[in-house]
């Protein structure tokens, strides 16, 4: 069967950015470069807006400017916080003292970023952000067909057959659970796990899903994670 191009879609092109950006050509250049990584995007000009986006849809990560046209960035932070909102916020301000970064941590923005920056160094904070959102987002076992895994007990079984994993092995599982039936790239599987790139030609990922395989698979156990050609894998039951 030929595969649909949505089931290629890296997992973090479900992540929904609010950007609160006044200025029209800072806002359009931000979130043009973030769109070209794959996130979803909305701009918010002034802080009334974004409290009023946040609340009905909430996003999985706010870029917030300090200095806007009506409510400021600490304000909003502040508001946002008090009505129970727990997702990342990432404050951007042109501003260097160290009071004014202390100011925006007190108001409940979880980093602080300079004025003018490097979009790499953008980002690389946001995946930091939303890895660590992604991790505290589920406390409890992860279930996938007959195969369970618990984040903080990091025990695994399989039919409730104990599985005995590495570190890493565990990571590399646990984000496959957490991302069922979505074909996940090597590229994105670095960066989730490792935090850096590798050199194109190395082949550690494959090493450590033929471990994976051959620990979920022993005992006659069938095969739930399969090789997307060219592309990467994806944890899923049946054939496509």
């Amino acid at each position: 069967m030929a595969y649909n191009s949505e089931a290629l879609v890296e997992v973090h092109m479900a992540e929904k950015i609010l950007l609160v950006e006044d200025e029209a050509r800072v806002a359009s250049v931000i979130s043009r470069t973030l769109r070209m990584e794959g996130y979803q995007v909305e701009v918010a000009p002034d802080g009334e807006t974004a409290l009023s986006k946040t609340l009905s849809a909430p996003p999985d990560l706010i870029i917030l400017d300090l200095m806007l046209p009506d409510v400021d960035g600490l304000e909003v932070c502040r508001q946002l916080r008090a009505a129970g909102f727990k997702e990342p916020v990432l404050m951007l301000t042109a501003r260097d003292a160290i009071p004014d970064r202390v100011a925006g941590l007190d108001a409940g923005a979880d980093d602080y970023l300079v004025k003018p920056f490097d979009f790499d160094e953008l980002l690389a904070r946001l995946r930091a952000l939303l890895r660590r959102a992604a991790r505290s987002e589920v406390k409890g076992p992860l279930r996938f067909a007959d195969l369970e895994l618990d984040p903080v007990t990091r025990r695994c079984t399989r039919a409730g057959r104990p599985i005995h994993l590495t570190t890493r092995e565990f990571d590399i599982l646990e984000l496959f659970m957490r991302h069922p039936n979505q074909v996940l790239t090597r590229d994105l599987i670095y960066d989730r796990i490792w935090s850096y790139d590798f050199a194109g030609e190395s082949n550690i990922i494959d090493v450590y899903v033929r471990y994976l395989r051959a620990k979920t698979e022993e005992g006659g156990g069938s095969r739930l994670i399969h090789t997307v050609r060219g592309v990467g894998y994806v944890l899923r039951e049946e054939p496509w």
